[in-house]
């Protein structure tokens, strides 16, 4: 699987996008969508899928599924999630998507260590 990460369309929100996929079915936020019906060379259209999160259509190439997601951008988000590049060969199991820079609110403040 290979899912890319719609950097041309930033989005800076403070919600989260938790993925796990288990062979052709992803599940986001708790929302399960299954593509073990899809045969290769299939593509299943943006419009056919009721969800905020996928940034274009679904594809298989090759037995291999590829998507785009947005990618929710933190107020401290890093350049590798403002310029993601797309994550290749995908396990199952929970995805990993590239993290924030750390919150500049939660560093300790130097009169606060002891």
């Amino acid at each position: 699987m290979k899912i890319n990460l719609s950097p041309l369309s930033p989005q800076r929100r403070d919600d989260t996008l938790e993925v796990s996929r288990v062979g052709a079915t992803l599940i986001i936020n708790g929302e399960i969508f299954d593509f073990s019906r899809m045969a290769d060379g299939d593509t299943l259209p943006f419009g056919a899928i009721t969800s905020e999160w996928f940034a274009g259509p679904v594809d298989k190439v090759d037995g291999e599924l590829e998507l785009t997601l947005f990618l929710p951008l933190p107020a401290n988000f890093s350049p590798e999630q403002a310029f993601p590049v797309p994550l290749e060969n995908v396990p199952n199991g929970p995805v990993v998507f590239p993290g924030p820079l750390p919150d500049p609110e939660i560093e300790t403040a130097p009169e606060d260590i002891e």
